[in-house]
């Protein structure tokens, strides 16, 4: 897991409490409305879902920012390249 300085994101996405692959398919729907350059915050409690963002994000050609592990709580920052 990596860490994240700053806790700013432009939307967030609470996928607690959903298994594979539901976290990668909402985060991909939720991209839409981020704007380019722009940051998603995934909230997630599925511990696949660790290898699923970062694949998700080689793949689709957005940025994992940082993974961060907060108690049960996976969290992710996810940047959205232009399109």
């Amino acid at each position: 897991m990596t860490s994240s300085s700053s806790d700013t994101y432009d939307a967030l996405l609470d996928t607690r409490g959903l298994i594979c692959p539901m976290p990668v398919l909402k985060a991909k729907k939720a991209l839409r409305n981020v704007p380019d350059g722009g940051t998603l915050k995934v909230l997630a409690t599925d511990p696949g879902s660790v290898a699923d963002m970062k694949s998700f994000c080689e793949m689709t050609g957005n940025r994992l920012i940082s993974s961060d592990l907060d108690g049960d709580v996976f969290v992710y920052h996810i940047e959205k390249t232009a399109t």
